[in-house]
């Protein structure tokens, strides 16, 4: 069994801002300038093409990479998806009569993140802030505002067009991030521009929904997706960050196996669905065979899992009468700290299960400090619970989310304990 890729390539947590040493020639005429998402240029003797833009305050960085690279105009600028860390340099990369060409749900997509922009920012501040503090400024002139392009050229399945003798076809796939996604393949030189088709991290479990909040992605449009990559039989896979992936072989071998794994934990799903489990004790239990193991640095199948079975069922677990209505179970408490013999009981209860079983640990201390929101003894089994949840992690989102916990526990605390 071959060793997953998954292992030798970089973390999330080493995605980080454009920084002009994080560039590189990858193909002839492709250069790779990478910031939070990767944005790509491809030279040809009719011109440029950009593939995708990064973050506006990245843009400046990445303009003046392509520009010391070759000095034609940009024709084309083609963004994989609408996230803003895709679309936000293309009013400083676009140029007069530049096209810029994106799936047709694309619009809609930029629409429905600038909706939602106060939530994403308020849920996503926790993940993001360490890699994004200091990088938004310092310079003499304000960085650029984030863009919000109107594209030129929308399509709804396929687009083709050639420049400087070099075609590029560019394919709707509906089980990528986001529902504007697509692919962009330049099929004389088998390099595959993938976007975050993938996710974050290739090689990963798909974050088939994220804890800052997003829309389900579908499980079996995502392996879809993945079949129809496999048709390219390409020989270079750009991917949205780190490195592209070089060689037909390791190439077919690495998304044959995240689609094997995606599709055997959908169908686990779908029998315990129908088997009559409950979805608590499912994920629980779960764990993919060794010769699927994929990376989980990103996503994790526990909660893919959960996003697989709620995505069929809906949010009506059918647990208790109580879902129905609107008094969570913590509404009550309070008085169940009470007739457990007061917080200072529960707390010390929650203290002992703090490092055999912080999850455990975690429903005590909070129950406790329902009851009293400043009660340090459940303030600590608090704190000491997500230390130990801490230390089993290497998943980015996870990892940060405890992080965020601990530094707002241990401000309460009044200073590290």
């Amino acid at each position: 069994m071959s060793e997953p890729l998954w292992r030798s390539r970089p973390d999330a947590f080493a995605m980080l801002p454009a920084t002009a040493v994080r560039q590189k020639r990858v193909a002839e005429n492709v250069y790779l300038s990478e910031g939070y998402s990767n944005a790509f240029l491809v030279v040809t003797p009719g011109g440029r093409v950009v593939i995708n833009t990064g973050l506006g305050f990245e843009a400046p960085i990445h303009k003046r990479y392509f520009d010391s690279i070759d000095a034609s105009p940009v024709k084309y600028i083609v963004l994989t998806q609408g996230h803003v860390d895709h679309v936000g340099g293309v009013d400083l990369i676009r140029e007069p009569g530049t096209l810029v060409v994106a799936q047709a749900n694309n619009s809609e997509h930029q629409a429905y993140d600038a909706r939602l922009a106060p939530f994403r920012q308020r849920r996503s501040s926790f993940a993001f802030a360490q890699a994004f503090r200091g990088m938004q400024g310092g310079g003499s002139a304000p960085p650029p505002k984030q863009s919000r392009p109107k594209p030129d050229v929308l399509f709804r399945e396929r687009f083709h067009f050639a420049l400087g003798g070099v075609d590029f076809e560019l394919v709707a796939c509906n089980g990528a991030e986001t529902r504007d996604s697509l692919v962009a393949w330049l099929p004389q030189r088998r390099v595959l521009f993938a976007g975050n088709v993938f996710g974050a991290l290739f090689g990963h479990f798909p974050n088939l929904v994220t804890i800052r909040g997003d829309r389900y992605r579908d499980a079996l449009e995502y392996v879809a997706t993945l079949e129809m990559l496999l048709g390219f039989d390409a020989e270079l896979l750009c991917v949205g960050h780190h490195d592209p992936v070089a060689g037909r072989d390791l190439i077919r071998r690495e998304i044959t196996r995240m689609r094997d794994a995606t599709l055997w934990v959908h169908d686990a799903i779908v029998a315990a669905m129908n088997a009559g489990n409950d979805v608590w004790s499912t994920i629980r239990e779960l764990r993919l065979p060794p010769q699927l193991e994929v990376g989980e640095g990103y996503g994790k199948v526990p909660w893919s899992a959960r996003a697989i079975w709620e995505q069929y069922q809906g949010w009506f677990h059918g647990r208790s009468t109580t879902e129905l209505y609107d008094t969570p179970y913590w509404a009550v408490s309070p008085e169940l700290v009470v007739l457990a013999g007061g917080p200072s009981a529960v707390a010390e209860a929650a203290l002992k299960k703090a490092e055999s079983a912080p999850l455990e640990a975690l429903h005590l201390a909070e129950a406790a400090l329902a009851a009293d929101a400043k009660h340090a003894g459940a303030l600590r089994a608090s704190l000491a619970a997500h230390r130990t949840l801490l230390r089993g992690t290497t998943n980015f989102w996870e990892t940060r989310w405890l992080e965020h916990q601990i530094a707002q526990l241990e401000a309460k605390l009044g200073g590290a304990q």
